[in-house]
């Protein structure tokens, strides 16, 4: 085997791995990489019909990538909705995810949601994450779950709840405090500070 087949085989390597990834973004970008690699392996056999397909498949990748990247920050795409800690709406989305709730949120307890905020990130009518709070005083609010659904998780849909929205300030908290022991925080890219165990977000007084 040369080094120009093992090129064509790490192309299609790296092209079913992109199939393998539950990260939209990781997906699109990987299966672009392996469509990149195939188009120069195949030039260089001249195998033109999978130039082709292989052309056509990185244009569309490359189109997908373009709007994942435009809408990550979009409050058009991504909405935040409110409902109550017994909904039974929220109660379904945290049982299907409970094992990689778990994962990640390893201190949350589900059965431990009275008293308690609840948001839903959504796109259209896909569930982008979920968000957590409760009132501790002193207009501190302390978030016990911050989870986002596996497909996002290359993305911040947190923004949307910390900062893009008046949901904290309106019922007057002051600070946001993150789970001490949530796995992989995301918190240091919303402008929050690390503070011991935790991140904090100082939030601004509402306007009149």
């Amino acid at each position: 085997m040369n080094w120009l087949e093992l090129v064509g085989w790490a192309g299609s390597a790296l092209l079913v791995w992109s199939l393998l990834q539950t990260r939209i973004l990781r997906l699109r970008a990987l299966n672009l990489v392996g469509c990149l690699i195939l188009i120069g392996y195949n030039t260089a056999i001249e195998v033109w019909p999978m130039v082709g397909l292989n052309v056509v498949l990185a244009v569309i990748n490359v189109w997908y990538l373009r709007r994942l990247l435009a809408t990550r920050h979009d409050e058009q795409t991504y909405q935040v909705v409110e409902v109550g800690a017994a909904d039974a709406f929220l109660a379904h989305t945290l049982r299907v995810h409970a094992a990689d709730i778990a994962r990640f949120n390893p201190g949350f307890n589900p059965g431990r949601l009275a008293g308690h905020s609840a948001f839903v990130v959504v796109r259209a009518d896909e569930v982008v994450g979920v968000v957590l709070a409760r009132d501790t005083g002193d207009g501190v609010a302390q978030i016990d779950l911050d989870y986002v659904t596996p497909p996002f998780r290359d993305f911040t849909p947190g923004e949307f709840v910390y900062r893009r929205s008046s949901l904290f300030t309106d019922r007057g908290f002051r600070r946001v405090v993150s789970p001490p022991d949530m796995i992989a925080p995301y918190y240091h890219r919303l402008g929050f500070r690390r503070e011991g165990e935790s991140y904090v977000l100082d939030l601004p007084a509402p306007t009149a």
